[in-house]
């Protein structure tokens, strides 16, 4: 489970997305489900993710925000000559925080795989 304690300490200021987006970009390898907003069943480069805070709300007990995530997929066996090859991927999730325990819920919203 991921946490974005920044982020919830940093709920109603400036600071906000700035700070949600580095938290995300820096979060360990295979905690965001970007494999499900794959669009040609490739792996994840973990190392190449960029985010763009859309939009964000505050619920009672959570934050949430609609992120754009850019990302590299790795396409194995396209049958070109440069296997595997990589592509530019796109997909927008939804994160959810508690605001009790800074816990963090990621949804694919584009769900393709």
């Amino acid at each position: 489970m991921a946490l974005l304690p920044v982020s919830l300490q940093s709920w109603n200021t400036d600071s906000f997305s700035h700070n949600l987006k580095n938290e995300i970009e820096s979060l360990s390898s295979g905690l965001l489900p970007l494999e499900k907003g794959t669009t040609q069943g490739g792996m994840i480069d973990d190392g190449h993710i960029s985010v763009t805070v859309l939009t964000f709300s505050e619920g009672e007990n959570s934050i949430q925000a609609k992120l754009g995530v850019f990302f590299t997929e790795i396409v194995i066996c396209c049958g070109c000559g440069d296997d595997p090859m990589e592509t530019n991927a796109y997909c927008e999730m939804l994160v959810t925080i508690d605001k009790t325990t800074a816990e963090t819920a990621f949804v694919i919203l584009n769900e393709t795989a």
